[in-house]
């Protein structure tokens, strides 16, 4: 079974995305971006909620494009509008069998892309594998938080961790415990 991974950036303080979901805070150049990037080549499909598809209009994605051509890509929305030759996949429906057989067929790992309350909701369903964090050293205050509203704690093994001469630090935990 194909593993979820919630490869993502976040504050000090928990945001993924500062109030009216400002990203402008997190740097979009350097080791752990570079890193990151590489990284996307590894995996084979990405799952977004409507909001995280939606967001990436702010830098000129069309309606119905696909983010990460070189992936497929699921939008997990009962209300989002593309045009008929979209280039991605719109799952109406969310539930856990969905998500299950989404895991069950593929070739690689499943990109998990952003989205606080998808995230959480997919967290509550025991279907994240593994959470990649790359820590900022920035405060935002407010806005998106890493799991959205979800306020029930979990279980994690911390499996790898390194600190950046930027203050930056990469965690990835095994959350399948």
């Amino acid at each position: 079974m194909r593993a979820i991974i919630y490869d993502v950036a976040v504050s000090a303080d928990g945001y993924i995305a500062g109030p009216d979901a400002d990203i402008t805070k997190f740097p979009a150049s350097g080791p752990i971006v570079d890193e990151y990037l590489e990284r996307l080549k590894s995996y084979s499909c990405v799952i977004m909620g409507r909001a995280t598809y939606e967001f990436g209009y702010r830098f000129d994605l069309k309606p119905g494009a696909n983010p990460y051509p070189h992936m497929r890509c699921v939008v997990f929305s009962r209300h989002i509008d593309l045009p008929a030759d979209t280039e991605v996949e719109i799952v109406r429906e969310s539930t856990a069998e969905r998500i299950e057989r989404l895991k069950a067929n593929g070739t690689g790992p499943i990109y998990l892309c952003g989205g606080g309350q998808f995230a959480g909701w997919l967290l509550s369903l025991g279907m994240i594998d593994r959470l990649r964090i790359k820590r900022a050293p920035i405060f935002l205050g407010g806005g998106t938080r890493l799991f959205g509203d979800r306020t029930e704690g979990f279980e994690a093994r911390l499996l790898t961790s390194k600190l950046y001469d930027d203050g930056f630090v990469y965690q990835v935990f095994d959350l399948s415990t």
